[in-house]
């Protein structure tokens, strides 16, 4: 263990400890403390493989989503020849990246970053090539993967104002551990700039757009499978007008109840699973997917975990939340390649980029007030026509940075062979 090493998992053990009432009591409180502890200090199985290997590090959903497409284009390309793993670090995204990827590509637990739990992980890993989903810098890891020859690489990168606020605030600290970077594949120029500031060497950073472009499936509602179900098992009058408010935070729920049009019906599907119960007690009228009990009402709460499609292909106008009190936001995306006028809030942080490229070819609406968007929408069904065929058509004009960060992911896997 380096002097370095050694430094940070005192700093770690110390912030951990000193931390330690306030993420207990969390864990405690959301039930996440049922989870793999010994994955977390960097213990993982995986069968035997003789083949290089490509890690790919997606922190939680969003990220697992944003690489589907990445994921089936490198096995196409290259399946035979590579081993392909893909991590996580959440339960939420351990549980996606097993319901997409296995047991075709195996998934394991991202490993917390002391100096021990990170061997133990690279040595049942064994990775040539390390691509790191948006950012997720970590410094013992990235000092053991070079020490062990394996190359690390963002792909999809971004750095959000806050996050760059933060990493400038250490910038002599996190310096040496950008620099260690063999690539940096990012979103927007915006982003390479924060990333060479931060040390990423300028020849390894380049801008390849954002793939989450191509993860919006652009398809009719009628054929998404599994919608007409839903709307049956929720009791949906399909008379009336729909509203879904898709991936809500803590307020929105109850800013939508009592903004939206009351003729119509809302569906609530919220971020986080453990909210449910807190959203279905603001009103003795919802009625919740899991409830056993399909009937009409003004209220629908989607109390299940992989169905936010389904409900926004059953949707006349979609939101998208934690947008709308003071959060970073969400993917707008899906709800628009299913041509559904949609509207985010003012509060977009983490889609900035995203967000305003559509608000700017009139393809999403960005308002604090989502019911008066929704009633209009409803009103006036030319302009909500007009509102879903603008976003669409700009989501078919960026598409593509899947096939650019394969390529770039493809390349050096066969540098990292050649010099190994």
């Amino acid at each position: 263990m380096t002097a370095m090493g050694l430094g940070l998992d005192i700093v770690y053990a110390a912030a951990g400890l000193l931390s330690s009432p306030v993420w207990a009591a969390r864990l405690l409180r959301t039930g996440k403390w049922r989870t793999d502890w010994s994955a977390r200090f960097g213990r993982c199985e995986l069968p035997a493989d003789d083949r290089p290997t490509l890690l790919i590090h997606a922190v939680s959903v969003g990220e697992i989503n944003a690489i589907r497409q990445l994921a089936d284009q490198l096995r196409q390309r290259d399946g035979d020849r590579m081993r392909l793993v893909i991590s996580a670090a959440t339960n939420t995204g351990i549980a996606r990246a097993r319901e997409l990827y296995e047991p075709n590509i195996p998934v394991v637990r991202f490993p917390l970053d002391f100096t021990a739990s990170v061997a133990r992980f690279l040595d049942a890993v064994r990775p040539n090539v390390v691509a790191l989903v948006e950012l997720e810098v970590w410094p013992n890891f990235i000092t053991a993967c070079q020490k062990r020859g394996a190359a690390v690489c963002v792909i999809n990168g971004r750095l959000s104002p806050n996050s760059f606020r933060n990493y400038r605030l250490g910038r002599a600290f996190v310096r040496p551990t950008f620099a260690k970077l063999a690539a940096a594949a990012v979103q927007t120029e915006q982003y390479a700039r924060r990333f060479r500031e931060l040390g990423a060497p300028a020849e390894a950073v380049q801008v390849l757009d954002t793939m989450k472009w191509d993860t919006a499936t652009i398809q009719e509602p009628g054929d998404v499978e599994g919608a007409a179900e839903l709307a049956e098992a929720l009791g949906l009058d399909r008379s009336k007008p729909v509203i879904v408010a898709g991936s809500t935070g803590p307020g929105e729920e109850k800013l939508l109840i009592d903004t939206c049009p009351a003729d119509a019906q809302l569906i609530l599907v919220p971020r986080h699973p453990e909210r449910f119960n807190e959203v279905a007690a603001l009103n003795a009228g919802i009625v919740r997917r899991t409830g056993g009990e399909a009937k009409p009402s003004r209220l629908y709460l989607l109390d299940t975990m992989g169905e936010l499609r389904k409900a926004y292909a059953l949707a006349d106008v979609a939101l998208v939340g934690r947008s709308f009190l003071g959060m970073a936001g969400s993917d707008p995306l899906e709800p628009i390649a299913l041509g559904k006028p949609t509207a985010t809030g003012p509060h977009y942080g983490n889609f900035v980029e995203m967000v305003d490229t559509l608000k700017a070819a009139g393809g999403l609406e960005v308002t604090a007030e989502p019911g008066v968007f929704a009633a209009k929408m409803l009103e006036d069904r030319e302009a909500a026509k007009g509102l879903a065929e603008c976003g669409r058509e700009v989501i078919r004009s960026r598409q593509g940075a899947t096939k650019r960060h394969a390529d770039l992911l493809l390349s050096m896997m066969e540098l990292n062979d050649a010099v190994n």
